[in-house]
């Protein structure tokens, strides 16, 4: 009985070591300073083949839609919303709505104000959520800091 357990246990070990956590999104970051008080911070999603990320601008009944959080700080603010390039708008069944949304690669960008010399790096968190044409994963949140160039 003893043996039999430990071949289960031990399959069930081996099993798991093969499962991988799908993560079909990278998220790359970079800041250019325009001027000694203003910078843009741009966020860079790689994204692998098949799959897509929605818009920032999903309506209400859609899939999670991309938000940025930035945390509030002395030394910097965001200035305006976060900008995404056009989205590719397609009809779901699934939501019964066109929904915007980025394939390969998107880059979104934040202007940002510096409020002092002190300021190092902008810093938050950003959700989003994948999809392919066969599923979704959940909503993923991830937190970033961006250094900002002297």
């Amino acid at each position: 009985m003893k043996k039999l357990f430990l071949m289960v246990a031990a399959l069930v070990i081996t099993a798991a070591a093969h499962a991988q956590i799908e993560t079909p999104v990278r998220w790359s970051y970079a800041a250019k300073k325009i001027s000694a008080t203003e910078a843009v911070v741009y966020l860079k999603a790689t994204i692998q083949k098949d799959w897509h990320i929605y818009s920032q601008n999903v309506k209400e009944g859609g899939p999670s839609k991309t938000v940025f959080t930035f945390k509030p700080s002395k030394d910097y603010a965001p200035v305006g919303k976060t900008v995404e390039p056009k989205p590719i708008s397609k009809y779901e069944d699934v939501f019964k709505m066109n929904v915007g949304y980025f394939e390969k690669e998107v880059v979104f960008s934040q202007k940002i104000k510096i409020k002092s010399p002190k300021a190092s790096a902008v810093t938050g968190k950003l959700e989003f959520m994948v999809c392919n044409n066969v599923k979704c994963l959940p909503p993923d949140e991830v937190e970033f800091s961006i250094p900002l160039a002297k």
